[in-house]
């Protein structure tokens, strides 16, 4: 089932069963397949501005659809801040929110 907000027979209804069919066949399971599936309609209505509130994580950076399968992270500037900054969360870094790129790296390094 669509995500709320997304009209039966739409580009995004489309879209999400689309998505739903590559995870399944990927190899995930039902539920995952359809919470992935969400999480892409969603992030796409916000990119394109068909969703209220966005986050800024959904509106930075290219969209799925144009990175195709590609994640960051993989290039010479390796993962960035945003992504270290979570890991750091993650693993209770203190002072982590003052840290730069560098830092994050290392500490994300030392502690893991």
């Amino acid at each position: 089932m669509p995500p709320r907000g997304v009209k039966k027979g739409s580009k995004r209804a489309r879209q999400y069963e689309e998505v739903k069919k590559s995870e399944k066949k990927a190899g995930r399971s039902e539920s995952r397949a359809e919470e992935i599936a969400a999480r892409t309609v969603n992030k796409e209505k916000a990119r394109s501005g068909e969703s209220r509130t966005s986050s800024r994580s959904s509106t930075r950076g290219s969209s799925a659809s144009s990175r195709g399968g590609k994640q960051s992270g993989k290039g010479p500037g390796g993962r960035t801040r945003e992504q270290l900054y979570n890991d750091a969360r993650k693993l209770n870094i203190e002072g982590r929110s003052k840290m730069n790129k560098s830092q994050l790296q290392r500490a994300v390094a030392g502690a893991s």
